[in-house]
């Protein structure tokens, strides 16, 4: 009996069939591969694990660590860094049966959810109890929350409430050894010592994996505003920004500019008609969330107007109804479009920087590219008043190498004291790019604490640190 056979007949006794299954045609490729990375199928994948109950992965991981079995933990699979996708042996653990809504607390404005909760679900569950979930992007139907605060997600609402890991009120994961850490609480205040649900939040499964989450709810709006308005230049976009934060306040969600490389490829390449005319020199989609539709949309119209009149404002449009905002949204959100063929494939980067600087970083990034490789072409995008700038390069038809590329651009965000990866996370993509955000310093700490939580290096190998 192989090796092979004997972990998976091993598990197989130990959790039971309806736990355990092997690796063949029918889940070898969703388990191989992400958003972004086509993993290889030959890594010899030793076990498939299903696990329903905290305690099935306890003695999971239990099993492997006693034995040095690499353990893979794997959610929705809609990672953009290879966070999920296996590089060597190693038993694939998934937490998609993970799907109870454990509690709505609408006093406490909590959710309590199991790990394999897709965020939509999450999102239904808080309005149908006149709540709100705010972590939202574009793989909503089928990302998990355990992945989510596995990668610290972000999204397009950051500018109001944060990061995922600013959502989060407790946790249970389990530790390598199969330790089941309770730190499932409710409470905002508990300055009791060490944040211990922070450790797991943004560390891709490599120090345990979260089983349940504790998650912050607000209150739902009732009224939303969108629109998208045509500025001359980046100082215009910092001078409206400015305005919307004074004439907003706390109702800003979100900030989005497309640069108009971005503009005309999420609109007349894809056969969509523009919105507002091609030719400005950057695009900006402003939302607000409000608790008054009238006076918010009066409000939402007057600080717009008030920029126009100012000159900062070249044109604008605002939505009069959900299904007009929704059009608006469709254009930032059309890089999940890209793969019909207008811009494919690509090297995409995701990178943060403070706000005021994300302009000239662009141009900077740009004007490199430009020098070195004349051939490629490249689209700015971002969520910008939360400093975090994508950049797509296009790489079709042409033999250009990709390390340097990827050297070239974080070297420059290097400089500016910027983050490699603004919501993405590291996976096995970015771990070499790694030290151009973290100091010797404090990749030393970050080996010391998975050292401590994982001293077989069984969790995730090959992924971040």
């Amino acid at each position: 009996m192989t090796v092979d056979q004997t972990v998976f007949q091993d598990l197989v006794a130990l959790l039971g069939a309806d736990i355990v299954q092997a690796i063949d045609a029918s889940n070898i490729d969703r388990l191989t591969q992400d958003y972004c990375v086509m993993g290889r199928k030959d890594v010899g994948i030793l076990a498939l694990v299903l696990p329903r109950t905290v305690e099935h992965v306890s003695q999971a991981l239990k099993y492997c660590n006693d034995r040095s079995i690499a353990v893979v933990p794997q959610g929705g699979m809609t990672g953009l860094a290879g966070g999920a996708v296996p590089i060597g042996p190693s038993v694939c653990l998934s937490m998609e049966r993970f799907r109870q809504i454990l509690e709505v607390d609408v006093a406490a404005a909590t959710i309590t959810v199991e790990a394999g909760v897709a965020m939509e679900t999450i999102q239904k569950a808080a309005d149908a109890a006149d709540l709100f979930f705010p972590l939202d992007l574009g793989g909503r139907g089928s990302c998990q929350i355990g992945g989510n605060l596995s990668t610290n997600a972000g999204g397009n609402r950051v500018l109001r409430f944060g990061m995922a890991r600013d959502l989060v009120l407790g946790v249970e994961a389990v530790l390598a050894d199969g330790t089941v850490i309770d730190s499932l609480r409710k409470v905002i205040k508990n300055n009791t010592g060490y944040d211990l649900r922070q450790l797991f939040i943004g560390a891709e499964g490599t120090l345990g994996i979260i089983t349940k989450v504790v998650l912050k709810l607000y209150p739902k709006a009732k009224s939303v505003c969108t629109g998208i308005m045509a500025v001359d230049d980046y100082p215009a976009v910092l001078d409206l920004l400015k305005r919307a934060r004074s004439g907003f306040g706390s109702s800003l969600t979100a900030y989005e500019v497309m640069w108009p490389d971005f503009y005309q490829l999420g609109t007349v390449a894809l056969g969509r008609k523009p919105p507002l005319d091609i030719g400005a020199g950057a695009y900006v989609l402003i939302e607000t969330m409000g608790t008054d539709p009238e006076t918010d949309q009066e409000r939402y119209e007057s600080v717009i107007g008030q920029a126009m009149e100012a000159g900062i404002v070249k044109d604008a449009i605002v939505a009069q109804s959900q299904r007009e905002a929704t059009e608006l949204w469709d254009v930032r959100d059309s890089p999940g479009e890209w793969s019909k063929g207008v811009h494919w494939p690509q090297l995409g980067f995701d990178v943060s920087v403070p706000t005021g600087e994300v302009g000239p970083l662009a141009d900077e990034i740009g004007d490199m590219l430009k020098a070195t490789w004349p051939q490629l072409q490249t689209v700015f995008f971002g969520h910008v008043a939360d400093g975090n700038l994508h950049v797509s390069v296009r790489m079709s038809g042409h033999d250009v190498p990709e390390l340097d590329i990827e050297r070239a651009v974080y070297q420059i965000v290097s400089q500016r004291r910027g983050s490699i990866s603004a919501e993405h996370g590291i996976g096995s993509l970015k771990r070499e790019f790694l030290h151009y955000s973290r100091s010797p310093a404090e990749l030393a700490l970050m080996r010391a604490i998975k050292q401590a939580m994982d001293p077989k290096g069984i969790m995730n190998p090959g992924k971040v640190i």
